[in-house]
């Protein structure tokens, strides 16, 4: 099969790869129908993150299951099908209290690579969801955001407790923070703040329910939530940078007693105790239990009720990944999906 794999910062080649197998007998092959460059990808293929010789990417999927292990019980060939970038059991005690990104057998779908026209996926019957049907072509990209940004957003907007009656400010305008918006006005927040600079996004913000943009940055930004929120902060501020910037950004922009959920994916951050002791701050965050909300968010998506799909401002064959790659790097592209 052909697959992406990066063999040093900014090298992202399409090759080809050996087909996916079944290892153990939990474990789904399906055939990719889309699959994305995530944010996340970005820290490697800028160097931030190390990698260890040549690497396999992605981990955000969706596609038809074509063989599955002979311990696989709910998901069956033909189906299509959405998994969370965590495989998990769904059935550890950690599972069960909502933290599948947790579960004591999770395995990293990253690890795998889903850039790529098939995709091995572990514990199959606990982390694969199926659709009601095949759905129509133009699902396909909301049901793939479902996967991980959608969800990861999600995670934001319940770990920050948006809802109704309260003040959300969103910090980051990439995918995660822009469906962060999305999230919080399916939850019921009255106001929405999104703090961007960049028109286009600042448009799908918009759309996706922002009543308020923030340009500014830092202490700057932090200073408009205070005015736009009579001096006290945002109830409920989402994270969805993962610098120390960005935290500080949010904790300050949160008033006294709120929450913060922080979803970006921290590298580097440094963080005060002594400041967290005084914001007197509810904090929430980490990876995202994707397969937690994932029922209801496929439910809201087939049944057209959120587009998430509109993140996706770039669709490539995957053999154009590199390019993916670059127009997000240089953010020419919010975010960009792969057809296999």
């Amino acid at each position: 099969m052909r697959g992406a794999v990066l063999y040093a910062p900014g090298d992202v080649r399409v090759e080809d790869r050996d087909d996916p197998r079944i290892v153990e007998p939990t474990d789904a092959i399906i055939r990719l129908s889309a699959t994305c460059v995530c944010g996340s990808d970005l820290w490697p293929y800028r160097g931030i993150e190390a990698t260890d010789g040549p690497s396999p990417m992605g981990h955000e999927y969706a596609g038809i299951v074509e063989e599955v292990g002979s311990q696989v019980t709910t998901i069956r060939p033909g189906q299509f099908v959405v998994g969370s970038f965590w495989a998990s059991d769904n059935t550890c005690e950690l599972c069960q209290a909502g933290y599948q990104s947790s579960c004591v057998q999770r395995v990293l779908m990253g690890t795998l690579g889903t850039q790529a026209e098939l995709a091995r996926v572990p514990l199959a019957d606990g982390t694969l969801v199926a659709t009601p049907d095949v759905p129509a072509d133009d699902l396909v990209p909301s049901l793939l955001a479902a996967s991980d940004v959608l969800g990861t957003g999600w995670f934001g907007a319940v770990a920050a407790q948006a809802g109704p009656g309260r003040t959300v400010a969103v910090v980051g305008d990439g995918a995660v923070g822009l469906l962060a918006v999305l999230a919080a006005k399916q939850l019921g927040a009255e106001r929405i703040i999104a703090m961007s600079r960049h028109a286009p996004r600042q448009q799908l913000a918009r759309e996706y329910g922002a009543t308020d943009i923030v340009t500014e940055r830092g202490d700057d930004g932090v200073a408009k939530i205070k005015d736009l929120t009579s001096g006290l902060g945002a109830h409920s501020v989402i994270e969805a940078v993962g610098t120390t910037e960005s935290m500080l950004q949010a904790i300050r922009s949160t008033r006294p007693g709120g929450h913060v959920g922080f979803v970006g994916v921290a590298h580097g951050v440094e963080l005060s105790v002594e400041e967290l002791f005084f914001s007197a701050v509810h904090l929430h965050g980490g990876p995202a239990p994707v397969r937690r909300f994932l029922p209801e968010l496929i439910e809201l998506i087939w049944n057209r009720q959120i587009n998430p799909g509109k993140v996706f401002d770039q669709t490539l064959p995957l053999e154009q990944a590199a390019e993916g790659y670059r127009a997000m790097d240089q953010r020419h592209a919010i975010k960009t999906l792969l057809r296999p």
